[in-house]
């Protein structure tokens, strides 16, 4: 069966050569201008991965991200874009981004990181079944298949990325869990790129147990992360 892409780029030459060569190499593309009826373009068209330009009209790629993470946790996002500074990389990995890729780009590259990324998918769903149905966290109540976070202060809806770190934490609750093995499962590879990445999403997932007694993720400085739940 193809994979689908939803790519959404508003440079109609560009998006003419991806569409076309995505095509010719198997997946099957809807491409859109805009991110308008997102929503329910997502819901209709139910991709296995997003390619996203992060300056559109109307609506920006990190809006969209953030929309499409609200209908599927787990869905791949890369953006597409020339912006590069590192507020932006930020910005796009706390937005729901999975990867960053900078304009110009080679085809070669777009699709290995496409591949990647499903690959990784794939990885992740046997990673997340490991894990029973309700991890309890103290007084918080963590749901992998749900991708939820359920915490004194209400419900945390999780993106995949969220809920993969936090399933190795639990997996090693109490224990080490080595940062570069962590990088590996969870994105592929340690590099540098992906090395940031985490780093925000720790920041993320210490601010959801924020105040909560008996839970903290420790950074081992050159090792990597102690998740205490006593």
């Amino acid at each position: 069966m193809k994979k689908k892409v939803l790519y959404i780029e508003d440079e109609s030459h560009l998006a003419k050569i991806v569409k076309d060569t995505l095509e010719l190499k198997g997946y099957e593309v809807l491409h859109k201008q805009d991110g308008v009826r997102i929503m329910e373009t997502v819901g209709s068209f139910v991709p296995d991965i997003c390619l996203l330009d992060v300056m559109l009209p109307h609506i920006d790629g990190f809006t969209l991200a953030n929309h499409i993470r609200n209908i599927n946790p787990n869905l791949p996002i890369i953006f597409l874009t020339a912006r590069t500074q590192t507020d932006d990389l930020i910005k796009g990995f706390s937005s729901g981004g999975t990867d960053y890729l900078k304009k110009p780009f080679s085809m070669e590259e777009l699709i290995v990181r496409m591949e990647n990324q499903l690959k990784i998918m794939n990885r992740d769903a046997s990673v997340m079944q490991s894990l029973p149905e309700e991890v309890l966290l103290k007084q918080n109540k963590f749901y992998p298949g749900r991708f939820e976070l359920h915490t004194p202060a209400g419900i945390v809806k999780l993106s995949n990325r969220e809920s993969q770190i936090l399933g190795m934490l639990c997996i090693h609750a109490n224990s080490t869990v080595d940062r570069r093995e962590l990088l590996n499962i969870v994105w592929g590879n340690d590099s540098f790129f992906n090395s940031r990445n985490l780093d925000v999403y720790i920041r993320k997932l210490r601010g959801y147990f924020a105040g909560a007694e008996g839970i903290e993720i420790v950074t081992l400085k050159g090792k990597g992360y102690h998740f205490v739940v006593s």
